[in-house]
């Protein structure tokens, strides 16, 4: 068939589609077709997909993360005149709960790659690092809502500084897997340090609320609850392992004995989200258990499986992450209202928060026990915020002091403006701290 021949071939089956989509339209009475929740989910997911694939193309193109790219990408989205058609993006609920999954198999995938002997080898630098940046966010972000927000009630200053004290570990450990470096010493201590933190903050959003709410000055019920939150903590964490690693090895065989296509990554999925699930039980994050859910599973568990030349579970759990960890990063910029900043006390107050908890992270350096490490690396690690902190926020804005909440638009936007600052530097910055020479 020669080319004018196939081109008009091609231009009469056009013409014949189009008119066959005109006529059932007319004769349906309507002019475009009501779209339902999954055609409203899938023109989301590929906005962001994307979004998230030219961000973190220019990114790397720039020298810098894919990471940094998918939050400036989705920063621009969400604030650029003209694009309001597409904020429906940030309410959507099922993109939401695609982003948190994303992030729950983000930290499997991490404990996947590591072990709890690598873990427990640098425990005392985890401990000592988380402890010594929670205190130092706390008492350097209070002191600056105090100074800036003088008319502040006591709880709203302390409640603004508890909030900064949490670290967002899925922001360093996306830039540690994509550099390849999340088996050194650094990111065991960072990632372990993270778990720690978060128990920290737990602690302190259960006894700053409930102390802010009741007004209560006795210190005992709020000792007491504390206390009771940490024995739990602790105790879920040392079960989940413990009898992890003493279970998993034999559920592992008996699902190898299946002799079927994807029983691995249905044991694997299965075990993570049962452990997500039981952490959120006691009021943990659904992120630490499944980080605790990866700890557990080691190269033996896909042992079976790889003998007769099927995937590990690490090459099988690569697709989904690449999916649905950039959903996350994207939405959070998505939802970033920089219109908010315009006015100076806002503008004023946020980036002081921001350079709070900047400071009271790169304090935790001192916490380092081993040598040969690089403790500004573990130091920038530890400073991104983000879920824990926006839970503070949520609730700062219900949780009443007497009569005024305690968090005003003042303090819920700085919140806002934190986590996003410290997500961006953190990338930048990570990364030209691994690539730096050993002092």
């Amino acid at each position: 068939m020669s080319a004018p021949t196939r081109r008009s071939v091609q231009f009469a089956l056009l013409s014949g589609a189009l008119l066959l989509l005109a006529g059932g339209l007319a004769l349906s009475h309507m002019a475009v077709a009501p779209v339902d929740e999954l055609g409203h989910l899938a023109l989301g997911l590929a906005v962001i997909v994307t979004a998230a694939l030219l961000g973190g193309y220019l990114a790397v193109r720039a020298g810098q993360p894919a990471v940094l790219g998918e939050l400036l990408a989705g920063i621009v989205l969400g604030n650029l005149p003209g694009l309001g058609v597409l904020h429906f993006v940030a309410a959507d609920p099922y993109l939401d709960i695609l982003a948190r999954i994303g992030m729950l198999l983000l930290l499997f995938g991490v404990g996947v790659e590591l072990s709890v002997r690598d873990l427990f080898s640098v425990g005392g630098s985890s401990l000592l690092v988380a402890t010594i940046g929670s205190i130092s966010s706390i008492v350097i972000g209070t002191a600056t809502a105090a100074l800036l927000l003088p008319g502040a009630p006591v709880a709203s200053r302390i409640f603004l500084g508890a909030a900064i004290t949490a670290t967002s570990v899925g922001i360093t450990a996306r830039v540690l897997k994509d550099m390849g470096a999340f088996r050194r010493s650094e990111a065991r201590i960072i990632l372990g340090a993270a778990v720690v933190d978060d128990v920290l903050a737990l602690v302190l959003l259960g006894t700053v609320t409930v102390w802010a709410s009741t007004g209560q000055a006795d210190v005992a019920p709020q000792a007491t609850a504390a206390a009771a939150l940490v024995m739990k903590t602790v105790g879920f964490l040392s079960l989940a392992i413990l009898l992890g690693v003493k279970l998993t090895p034999a559920w592992f065989r008996r699902a190898a004995n299946l002799r079927m296509k994807g029983a691995l990554l249905a044991a694997g999925l299965a075990f993570c989200f049962s452990v997500s699930w039981a952490a959120t039980l006691i009021g943990l994050s659904a992120l630490v258990g499944a980080f605790a859910a990866g700890l557990v599973l080691e190269g033996s568990h896909s042992e079976l499986f790889v003998q007769r030349g099927e995937p590990s579970l690490v090459e099988l759990l690569q697709p989904m992450i690449s999916f649905l960890v950039p959903v996350f990063f994207v939405l959070v910029g998505f939802r970033t209202n920089i219109g908010a900043l315009g006015r100076p006390a806002f503008l004023a107050f946020s980036l002081a928060l921001a350079l709070a908890a900047i400071l009271g992270k790169l304090s935790c350096a001192a916490g380092v026990l081993e040598r040969g490490v690089r403790k500004l690396t573990i130091a920038i690690g530890m400073i991104p915020r983000g879920e824990v902190t926006l839970v503070f926020a949520a609730l700062g804005r219900i949780t009443h002091a007497g009569q005024p909440a305690l968090l005003d638009d003042r303090g819920y936007t700085a919140l806002v403006t934190v986590v996003v600052l410290t997500t961006l530097v953190t990338p930048p910055a990570l990364k030209w701290s691994l690539g730096a020479k050993t002092s």
